[in-house]
C-alpha cells in the first residue's frame, strides 16, 4: 500500500485516506504529536473567541437560570461575585488542554487492552496514545464550524452551545434546563467518523477482523450513551 510522505500530508489525507494514513503512522510515531497541537489548539479557539466576544453579565445570568435556578438569591449573587470573565475564559481553554488528553488516555488504555484479543500484537500503550489523536482528527470540524459561527454573530448574547455547534443539543435546539440537555452535547456528529477511522485503523493496526473491530470501536460510545440515558429515564 502506498504510504504518506509526511505528517502534515498525513492529517489532510486521515479525511480521505485513512488506511494508507494507519499504515504509515505505525512506523512513524513521532507523527502524532502534529494532530495532537492541531486539535488542542482549533479545540481552545473557539472558547478563546467566545469568552472575548459573549456579553459576560447575559452569560452568567444564563447559566445561572439553568444551573442555580433553585438556589437562595444569597448563592446566587455569590457566584456572581466568584465568576469573572477570565476565570471563564481560561478555566476553559485550561480544561481543553488537560481534559482531553486525559480522556484520550482513558480512550488509549481501552484500545491497548482490547486490541490483545490479537494475540500477535505487540503494540503497547504509547502507540494507542497516539493513534487517537488520530481518530480524533474529525473534531476540528466542529470547531472550525464554531468559530465561523462565532465571527459572524451579530449579537453578544450568543447561547455557550455555540462553542459545540455539532452537538445533538445544539442541532435540536435543546434547552439547558431539560433532563436530557447533559447527554446530547457530549454526542456529537464527527463521533460517527471517529468511530469509523477506529475501525479503519484498527483493521490496519491489528489481524483483528473487521467485525470485532465495530464492536471495539462501538463499544465504549453505546456503554456510555447507554448507562447515562439509563439513569436520565429513572
Amino acid at each position: 500500500m502506498e504510504q504518506v510522505s509526511n505528517p502534515f500530508q498525513a492529517c489532510n489525507d486521515i479525511f480521505f485516506k485513512p488506511r494508507r494514513v494507519f499504515a504509515t503512522i505505525k512506523d512513524k510515531h513521532n507523527w502524532s504529536w502534529l494532530p495532537f497541537l492541531i486539535l488542542v489548539s482549533l479545540t481552545a479557539l473557539p472558547t478563546y473567541l467566545y469568552f472575548n466576544f459573549v456579553d459576560f453579565s447575559w452569560y452568567v445570568e444564563t447559566v445561572m437560570v439553568a444551573s442555580m435556578g433553585d438556589v437562595s438569591p444569597a448563592e446566587q449573587d455569590a457566584m456572581r461575585n466568584t465568576v469573572s470573565q477570565s476565570m471563564a475564559l481560561y478555566g476553559g481553554i485550561a480544561m481543553v488542554f488537560i481534559g482531553i488528553p486525559i480522556m484520550s488516555a482513558v480512550f488509549a488504555i481501552y484500545l491497548n487492552l482490547t486490541s490483545k484479543i490479537d494475540e500477535e500484537n505487540v503494540l503497547g500503550f504509547t502507540d494507542w496514545y497516539g493513534f487517537v489523536w488520530w481518530i480524533s482528527m474529525p473534531g476540528i470540524i466542529g470547531s472550525l464550524i464554531s468559530v465561523g459561527l462565532i465571527v459572524m454573530a451579530d449579537s453578544h448574547e450568543l447561547p455557550p452551545l455555540v462553542m459545540a455547534p455539532t452537538t445533538l443539543a445544539y442541532l435540536f435546539n435543546i434547552d439547558m434546563q431539560n433532563d436530557w440537555f447533559s447527554l446530547l452535547q457530549v454526542i456529537r456528529l464527527e463521533s460517527v467518523w471517529t468511530i469509523y477511522l477506529t475501525i479503519v485503523g484498527l483493521v490496519q493496526w491489528t489481524a483483528l477482523s473487521s467485525k470485532t473491530a465495530v464492536k471495539i470501536a462501538l463499544a465504549p460510545y453505546l456503554a456510555i450513551w447507554g448507562i447515562w440515558a439509563f439513569f436520565i429515564i429513572i
